[in-house]
């Protein structure tokens, strides 16, 4: 008997007995949506987070940060610490898979705007690392390689500036933006903290009265986009600047003095050169960041990847994915056992036109092959339908959680329910395989009945 003979057999068949087919159908149905589903909700989650990591981290790149190791010295015997200097960043980029270096310098300051003040992180970075970074700005530009010092704010600085007599935060306590115009208003720096803290105190740790510090102009060439409170990416409440010009300044402001931050000599003096307080290191492709990191931890280095704890998060995420797909499947399930019981019904009351077959000659796995494509064709039709209404039903999840904001909330960007494309065929296919396992035990007893027994049977 010919495959499309046996197709046209088992619609026949099924379409006698539309009332069953169509709840045996519904029940596939139903386990086919559960399935893609929860499978979609899964993946639209964890789409979800690595969106939101890659708003605020790279996933090929690898952070190593001052006071690491330490390693022995061959000549004095000494442990000394492992330090970020510009022969390190060569050395970086003579490793194979790293495609760029950008070391960065960052200094802590008092800023000072009226009755305002606040805590300044500045960091120092290059031009190149500028142009990777993809900044929204909102007035101004980007810092560039003049000599002279600029910043650039993050657009959530103005939630650390506090009345300075009262130390009254007007955002965190009022949830008021205070009034300091960064861009246009003369923001006075204090570059040495430690002297500031002494001049307020009355006196140095000696006993003696303090000197205040100079106070610096810096102006400002740009200002992120984004309202205030509003966190775009890892550098809204920092102040960036051209890593040149910040060295150039550094040294002007404390000349041959020590530069908080930066380690000294023996004697307590400071080192000629300005040691980076971190490097990033940029990799060509995300599958060799952990071995470089490795790499680099083994030099004595403390080096950090996202791409680890992203891992983590991800094998957490496919954890849960799996979990959703086997409620899914729970109901796919049940399907399977009602195509079981209509394929044993169908055989009860085919009994005799099993015997007539077999009498005339068909062969047995003909015989098998029709039951078992009747349950395939009834997987195929309830496969198809569920994932149409999985589409429709994810539609349907998207637009509430849109509407009601609970996706924002949640801290979910985009659609929380997103279906793949591999997952749509795949569920077809799943539907017909489950269909003709659950039909292939009715089929052994369609073929193994005995052709005069059937006969007589009523």
């Amino acid at each position: 008997m010919k495959f499309f003979d046996l197709l046209r057999m088992s619609i026949s068949n099924l379409w006698k007995r539309k009332l069953r087919t169509v709840l045996t159908v519904l029940g596939v149905v139903i386990g086919i949506t559960s399935i893609v589903v929860m499978v979609a909700l899964g993946n639209g989650l964890k789409q979800s987070m690595l969106d939101s990591y890659s708003n605020y981290t790279s996933m090929t790149q690898i952070q190593i940060h001052s006071g690491g190791g330490y390693y022995m010295s061959s000549s004095s015997g000494q442990s000394d610490e492992k330090r970020l200097d510009d022969t390190f960043v060569q050395q970086l980029l003579s490793m194979e898979h790293v495609s760029d270096v950008y070391p960065r310098l960052s200094v802590s300051a008092i800023a000072k705007a009226g009755r305002y003040a606040s805590d300044l992180d500045i960091y120092g970075i290059t031009q190149a690392e500028f142009q990777t970074l993809n900044l929204p700005i909102a007035q101004g530009k980007l810092p560039d390689s003049d000599s002279e010092l600029k910043f650039f704010y993050g657009n959530n600085v103005l939630m650390y500036f506090y009345v300075e007599k009262t130390y009254e935060y007007p955002f965190w306590d009022k949830n008021e933006v205070p009034n300091v115009d960064l861009m246009n208003d003369p923001i006075f720096i204090i570059f040495d903290r430690n002297a500031y803290w002494e001049s307020q105190n009355g006196s140095s740790g000696e006993g003696t009265p303090a000197k205040p510090p100079k106070k610096y102009i810096i102006e400002a060439c740009g200002l992120m986009e984004g309202e205030v409170g509003e966190w775009n990416n890892n550098y809204s409440s920092a102040v960036l600047c051209d890593i040149d010009a910040l060295k150039a300044e550094l040294k002007r402001v404390f000349r041959k003095n020590p530069i908080p931050g930066q380690p000294t000599r023996k004697n307590g003096k400071p080192y000629n050169e300005l040691f980076y307080s971190q490097v990033i290191v940029q990799v060509d492709d995300m599958a060799n960041v952990v071995e470089l990191t490795d790499m680099i931890r083994e030099m004595g280095y403390e080096a950090y990847n996202s791409a680890e704890w992203i891992q983590q998060e991800m094998d957490a995420m496919n954890t849960v994915q799996a979990v959703l797909g086997a409620i899914g499947a729970v109901a796919m399930l049940v399907a399977a056992i009602s195509i079981t019981n209509t394929m044993m019904m169908s055989i009860y009351e085919r009994t005799k036109e099993i015997g007539v077959m077999k009498v005339l000659g068909c062969d047995i796995r003909n015989i098998q092959g029709l039951f078992l494509m009747e349950a395939g064709f009834i997987g195929f039709i309830g496969g198809v339908i569920g994932v149409g209404f999985s589409y429709a039903l994810s539609l349907v999840i998207n637009g509430l959680m849109t509407s009601s904001g609970m996706g924002e909330n949640m801290g979910i960007t985009g659609a929380i329910c997103r279906i793949p494309l591999w997952l749509s065929p795949l569920a077809v296919v799943f539907a017909i395989v489950i269909g003709m396992i659950a039909g292939f035990i009715p089929s052994l007893r369609a073929m193994r009945l005995s052709p005069l027994a059937a006969i007589r049977n009523e």
